[in-house]
């Protein structure tokens, strides 16, 4: 499994800026040729330049897989139409949040999403639904942003340094993956703002650096 780092729309946290699953990638609409070129040769799959929500904060407004993506309702028809292009389920989601990234970490095996959530039942079935998998409820770092601060494919989950073993055990059981800890981008424990992964690459943002690619390389078996 390759790793690859760069940068997107000048930035390290790539996780916020794009989205991957293993049918396809979401990148900025100015994403540079060269960029999609690393997106598409690492995770292996096609790239879809586009906004959402009239925004290029891709990664935090959707949260997919490989059965799904889900977006909130302020995600424009024109950009559904796009979206279209590559996915096939995608469905909109009326609630009170919007920002479906930082607040699901799904595979293909199951997903956590925030408390925060958990209290909108239609919203949550919905998820169930698209996503196709078991959902519960946790928090990592005893925070409910689980999917600012974790990356996960279908191999592993690399999380928050600060994750409780309690937690950790919740990822490995729901998600059914290996479970380790670290930082990206030299030192920034919000992992899942940093990093994008599926189940053929990882791409982490450009700072960083040798220690902390050491354990996501012994963790997915780059």
């Amino acid at each position: 499994m390759a790793i690859s780092r760069l940068n997107i729309q000048g930035s390290p946290n790539v996780g916020i800026y794009a989205l991957a699953t293993n049918n396809f990638v979401l990148a900025p609409p100015k994403t540079s040729d060269f960029r999609v070129r690393i997106l598409k040769e690492t995770l292996k799959a096609p790239v879809c330049r586009m906004n959402l929500a009239g925004t290029i904060l891709l990664g935090v407004y959707a949260a997919a897989n490989s059965n799904g993506i889900v977006v909130p309702s302020l995600v424009s028809e024109q950009e559904i139409e796009i979206l279209g292009t590559v996915a096939t389920n995608i469905v909109q989601l009326k609630s009170r949040r919007n920002a479906f990234g930082n607040l699901i970490l799904t595979n293909d095996y199951g997903a956590i999403i925030s408390e925060t959530l958990s209290h909108e039942k239609e919203v949550v079935q919905k998820i169930r639904d698209t996503l196709d998998v078991e959902i519960v409820v946790g928090s990592i770092a005893h925070l409910p942003y689980v999917g600012s601060l974790a990356a996960v494919n279908n191999i592993a989950a690399f999380v928050h340094p600060e994750r409780t073993e309690e937690e950790a055990e919740l990822i490995s059981s729901v998600l059914k993956v290996k479970v380790d800890s670290g930082t990206v981008n030299r030192g920034s424990p919000i992992v899942g703002a940093g990093m994008l992964s599926n189940d053929s690459g990882v791409v982490v943002g450009d700072l960083t650096v040798g220690p902390e690619l050491m354990i996501m390389t012994n963790l997915f078996g780059a």
